[in-house]
């Protein structure tokens, strides 16, 4: 099968793929946020793609790329491979339309994707560490099968689909400075981007990539799609291992920047939706706030600014460490190991110079054995719960001035 050409989609096709895709796609709001132009120091507009049925802006592209399948296509049906949105969405629709799905997921794919993708009548075949090797093991089962495989990023009709998110953006803010759109694989951003260029020129579209995961600016670094190593990552959406070369022809040209967040400016953003918006969203969804608030924006201060908040499936089981990273990242939670007296009274001074400044005790453990020679002394491991980063330097100029040593416990980057 032929790659198609970045010349071979236009804005027709995206505006086209809305027509077909309208009766089973949800048209999500667009609200603005002022807690969050607070924050940033914008016009913060948030797309909330996470309310479709299966939580993200994947079923766009599926709906139009099953719609689009020949009728012999569709009786033998289709086969992916994806982490758990993209399977989602095909599961879902697939159903709705009669077409039967496999998908392959990798082993780090979250357990409740794997059973919500059955609970919605696809056949799942979980293989590979990696998503490459899942993705080649759907290409095997494709062969023996003939079903036909739908790449969740590569593909026209997903492209196209993913654009009409860009088509809804513009009418709801039609005056929009610029929209942050999440990179992964590219599918994403270069249908956003077609959609919006077309249409808007001016606004410019931003793409926001993981640390961890930089397959698409390695791409254009390379001028085309190369393997790159992912590592773990709380945007686990955007992991994938090497960008779309369709997807990357046509979001090369009309992309303006790229912006890189660490797992602590994803895991803060998350965060922030949460306390801000009320609303939760997963870290590759999140990674569009995480980079207006990483700081690496300043160009967008007091302009109107639309952020793709693309997926809200996240995994439950690592939400808990996850907020605990982010509060660390704020400022709002610490660890150090103090030592102090272990003598009648050391343990109430220590915890006097606590109080005075308001910090919370969360957890505390003594120490006798693995601390300083002085049998006198004694380690403890506190965490406290603080307002900000400035109470925590307070609180460490504290124990200095009283003369109790200690060191800080640094989070994750």
């Amino acid at each position: 099968m032929n790659t198609p050409s970045s010349d071979s989609l236009t804005l027709a096709d995206i505006q086209a793929a809305r027509e077909r895709i309208r009766d089973g796609i949800a048209l999500t709001p667009c609200p603005p946020s002022v807690p969050l132009a607070e924050v940033a120091g914008c016009e913060v507009f948030c797309k909330l793609e996470f309310l479709q049925r299966t939580g993200s802006f994947k079923e766009r592209g599926a709906r139009n790329a099953l719609i689009l399948l020949s009728d012999d296509a569709k009786q033998k049906g289709v086969i992916a491979a994806s982490a758990g949105n993209h399977a989602l969405a095909l599961a879902y629709h697939g159903s709705s339309l009669g077409i039967p799905v496999t998908v392959v997921m990798p082993t780090y794919a979250p357990l409740i994707k794997q059973t919500n993708c059955r609970k919605l009548g696809a056949k799942v075949e979980v293989q590979g560490t990696s998503f490459a090797e899942a993705k080649q093991r759907a290409g095997e089962i494709a062969a023996q099968q003939g079903l036909t495989y739908v790449d969740g990023y590569n593909d026209p009709g997903v492209i196209a689909g993913a654009g009409t998110l860009g088509l809804e953006v513009l009418e709801q803010v039609p005056d929009l400075a610029a929209v942050i759109v999440p990179l992964g694989g590219g599918g994403l951003v270069a249908g956003v981007a077609l959609a919006i260029k077309s249409l808007r020129p001016q606004t410019d579209v931003i793409g926001v990539q993981a640390a961890n995961a930089t397959a698409f600016s390695a791409a254009i670094e390379a001028g085309s799609p190369v393997d790159v190593t992912t590592q773990p990552t709380l945007a686990d959406g955007l992991a994938v291992s090497r960008a779309g070369s369709l997807a990357l022809e046509i979001a090369r040209q009309r992309i303006d920047k790229i912006v890189t967040v660490t797992e602590a400016d994803i895991a803060l953003a998350v965060v922030r939706l949460m306390e801000l918006e009320k609303s939760v969203v997963e870290g590759a969804g999140a990674a569009s706030l995480a980079a207006l608030l990483s700081g690496k924006l300043p160009e967008l201060a007091g302009k109107k600014v639309v952020l793709l908040l693309c997926g809200g499936n996240i995994d439950l089981t690592i939400l808990s460490r996850l907020i605990d990273a982010a509060l660390v990242a704020d400022g709002r939670l610490a660890r150090f190991t103090a030592e102090i007296s272990d003598r009648p009274g050391g343990l109430a001074n220590f915890a006097t110079i606590l109080t005075q400044l308001g910090v919370s005790v969360k957890d505390i453990v003594h120490d006798r054995t693995f601390c300083a020679p002085n049998v006198a002394a004694v380690n403890v491991l506190c965490t406290v719960e603080t307002r900000d980063a400035a109470q925590i330097a307070e609180l460490y100029r504290c124990l200095t001035s009283a003369g109790i040593r200690h060191f800080a416990h640094v989070g994750r980057e």
